[in-house]
């Protein structure tokens, strides 16, 4: 039975290829042929049709000479965008100073004067007013160190106010007259008595000295400032 299922495959394999290849034409077994011969009969004048060959020596200049244009862009543009960035030494930092009191702005000017125009200036800055408890004046070095003796046993912090204030004990200076009150009501609390506020400092208009381009060349002109500068030091803009 497995013998005659073989022989039957064998033969169907060999009828269908003799009939896919036409040989059994003549017995009428055949594919349908797939052709479009009107497309033929639909070309114009088909024997002046020729094939042409590309010759590449004549592309090749032409498509170098269109690549130089870009090439010369580019180079173009990289001299163009390449910018001229100064040396480490050329490279300047703006410094400023202050603030200083109209003496000392007098004095600044002075030493200045020389530097090359337009390599400094002074610019106005308000100052704020300073405020102070403050006890005294005693009439002598002897009554301020028994007080002085007193606020130590109270635990009050003091120090000597100094200038025209003498003789007399700074229990605290403070930027407005509001706090400087807070803090007297405070001290009365521990028990002192006798302080009282007052304006150490009125309100003043003082000076920022402002180098806006120190260059390594500048730099040595300079240093007469230490001594003009009123022990202040150089620091960088803020």
């Amino acid at each position: 039975m497995l013998r005659l299922a073989v022989i039957v495959l064998l033969l169907a394999n060999a009828g269908y290829y003799a009939w896919s290849q036409g040989l059994l034409k003549d017995w009428g077994f055949a594919p349908e042929e797939q052709a479009e011969p009107q497309r033929m009969n639909q070309q114009i004048r088909p024997e002046t049709l020729q094939i042409l060959r590309v010759n590449p020596s004549r592309t090749a200049p032409s498509s170098s000479s269109q690549s130089a244009p870009s090439g010369v862009a580019v180079a173009s543009s990289n001299a163009s965008s390449a910018p001229s960035s100064p040396s480490a030494s050329d490279a300047a930092e703006c410094l400023q100073a202050g603030v200083f009191d109209e003496r000392q702005a007098e004095t600044l000017r002075a030493t200045l004067a020389p530097l090359p125009q337009g390599s400094w200036q002074l610019d106005p800055t308000p100052i704020p007013g300073r405020w102070m408890v403050y006890m005294g004046r005693f009439d002598d070095l002897e009554t301020m160190d028994r007080k002085r003796a007193e606020l130590r046993a109270r635990k009050v912090d003091h120090d000597r106010a100094g200038g025209t204030l003498e003789y007399g004990l700074s229990l605290g200076r403070f930027s407005s007259k509001e706090a400087a009150e807070r803090e007297l009501t405070n001290l009365a609390n521990k028990g002192v008595r006798t302080a009282r506020v007052l304006q150490e400092r009125p309100d003043a208009t003082g000076f920022t000295l402002r180098l806006p381009a120190v260059t390594d060349a500048l730099r040595p002109q300079l240093e007469p400032l230490r001594t003009a500068m009123a022990g202040k030091t150089l620091r960088a803009c803020s």
